[in-house]
This record gives C-alpha cells, structure tokens and sequence, in this order.
C-alpha cells in the first residue's frame, strides 16, 4: 500500500477479542465450569479453529447439543458476570488507543460481542467515538453489513478513511479489505496463530503491538 493511502486514514477501529482484549481469563473460566482441565480445553479450541470451525464447536466436544445462551443464563443467575475488567486489557490497548487519539484519529471499536460488552469496555477505560457490538447490529463479522455499519458510524464516505484492527484473516482482514477499508492484522491470540501460517500477505500491514499503529499512520 502506498504511503498516500496510509497518510489518508482518519478513523481507527478495533475488534475487540484478542486485540484489544485478552480472553484467557473468559475461556478458563468457562473450562472451569464445565469441570474440563484448562489445559485440555484450550487444546480442543485449538482444534477447532485449526479446523475452520465456529469456536463454540468446542462446547459440543464436550457436551453435545450444548445451549451457549441458557449456560450464560444460568452462569448469570449463579452471579456470574459475561464482562470484561481491566484487568483483561492487552497491556498495549490504552496506551496505543491515547496515542491515537492524541494524534486526532477518531477511535470505533466493533467486534462480535454481547451487547453489555459495550458498557465494560468503556468502563475498562477505552475512550472511542463508538462502540458496536453484533447483537446490537444483529449481525456478525464477516457479514458485509458490519463493515458498512462501521462505515455509517465513522460519518466516513470513503472507506479508505477507516482502518480496521483485528486479530483473525477470515473475520477481520479480508471482510474490511472488501469493504474497502485499510485493514491491520496484529499478530496475537489462537487465531492469528492458525490462520496467518496459511494466509500470510493479505493484510495491508502485520503488526505484533497496537503501539505500532501511530508510527504506521504516520507514515
């Protein structure tokens, strides 16, 4: 991509799993509930992306016909909370988020997400323009719509104004490259991992650190 085009971003937006947050905290504690070793589950997660399965295949591998919902239901009604805190932040996420800011890039964050996860990741301490989430949308990435939702919520006409920040090829690059968008690949988290061995190149840029967005847009 040539330097015009990254000089021409005005709008960065994040997903919000294994960008901005770490979820190691979230998938251990659902290992735990379903009396699974973590070590033993995470390793069946793998598998399951490793497959290109939706990642709550893993619950079927141990108890099939498993109801994701009714469990958040009743993991909730035993006073469990679905949230992030900011204890879960990437130690890079406020940091990379302030210095964008401080540069005058308006800040989105879209990722798919229960609708509470809204308010947390604001009480987590993210300061954005917007926040989306896809139960609000009532769709999901990599359904076109999401990116165009990002784009109506940007008030951008030009999708090359929009940079999108996401650690998965198949959810995150390429839907925001055919949306038009610039779209960053960070290389973190169990997806990244798997995907990227197979599709390297397809992102506009790869990053390891969210610190490494100003010093790219400044180019």
């Amino acid at each position: 991509m040539s330097d015009k085009l990254w000089r021409e971003v005005r709008v960065v937006v994040f997903d919000v799993g294994e960008t901005l947050i770490d979820e190691t905290r979230q998938w251990g504690e659902w290992a735990d509930w379903l009396g699974v070793p973590r070590f033993t589950f995470f390793a069946a997660l793998g598998g399951v992306i490793a497959r290109g399965g939706h990642h709550r295949g893993v619950f079927e591998l141990f108890r099939p016909g498993f109801d994701i919902a009714a469990a958040r239901r009743q993991r909730i009604s035993e006073g469990w909370r679905d949230l992030f805190a900011p204890a879960d932040l990437y130690p890079d996420a406020l940091p990379a988020v302030r210095a964008l800011r401080d540069r005058g890039f308006k800040i989105g964050i879209a990722g798919n997400q229960p609708a509470e996860a809204t308010k947390s990741l604001t009480t987590c301490g993210l300061d954005a323009d917007f926040i989306i989430t896809s139960e609000e949308l009532g769709f999901q990435k990599p359904d076109p719509r999401f990116f165009q939702a990002i784009l109506t919520l940007a008030g951008e006409s030009d999708p090359r104004r929009i940079a999108y920040v996401g650690d998965r090829i198949d959810n995150d690059v390429i839907p925001a490259m055919q949306a038009g968008m610039v779209s960053v690949f960070i290389r973190r988290g169990p997806w990244s991992v798997l995907q990227r061995s197979n599709q390297q190149g397809t992102a506009d840029a790869e990053i390891t650190s969210l610190l490494e967005l100003p010093a790219l847009f400044g180019r």
